[in-house]
């Protein structure tokens, strides 16, 4: 069955969770040559086994990174990760904003007033009155998930607490 196969159960849950190497290829570390436990496609792993070379086995940095298949700013970075995480920080992380960043206190307080005056105010509508006032582009989606957060914030603030 080849690397690629859509029915390779190992290949799709390393997909799902983006640690898949993407240049399996590049690896030439002896113990990755048999396959079997060694998986070069699994990044975690590869990562994890450049750091131990490097550890154990005294091997420099850059000939490890190349062993492995890895870029020496990625190995750099996973030593860090790794001595302040450990193994979680071989892992990868969400990428972008963990926040909505448009809509600061402001812009939020303006779309909960104006919703509460006008309920009948779309999205699309607040988008140019946001765009008009704040010279924000903000998407009418994201206006409405802003929105629906608020309400399930305050509906969680005002509801009694739960008894055990």
């Amino acid at each position: 069955m080849p690397a690629g196969s859509s029915s390779d159960p190992k290949l799709t849950a390393l997909q799902a969770s983006r640690t898949l190497h993407p240049r399996p290829d590049r690896v030439r570390h002896p113990l990755f040559a048999a396959g079997g436990f060694f998986d070069a496609r699994d990044l975690v792993q590869v990562k994890y086994e450049a750091l131990r070379a490097i550890r154990s086995d005294e091997r420099p940095l850059s000939q490890a990174a190349r062993d492995f298949g890895l870029s020496r700013p990625t190995v750099y970075e996973a030593q860090a990760l790794f001595a302040a995480q450990g193994l979680e920080g071989l892992l990868p992380r969400k990428c972008g904003r963990k926040t909505a960043h448009k809509f600061t206190a402001e812009v939020l307080a303006y779309l909960q007033t104006t919703r509460a005056q006008e309920p009948s105010v779309s999205a699309q509508q607040l988008t140019h009155q946001i765009k008009e006032r704040f010279r924000v582009d903000v998407h009418p989606r994201s206006i409405e998930r802003a929105l629906a957060r608020h309400r399930e914030k305050r509906g969680r603030l005002n509801s009694p607490p739960q008894s055990p």
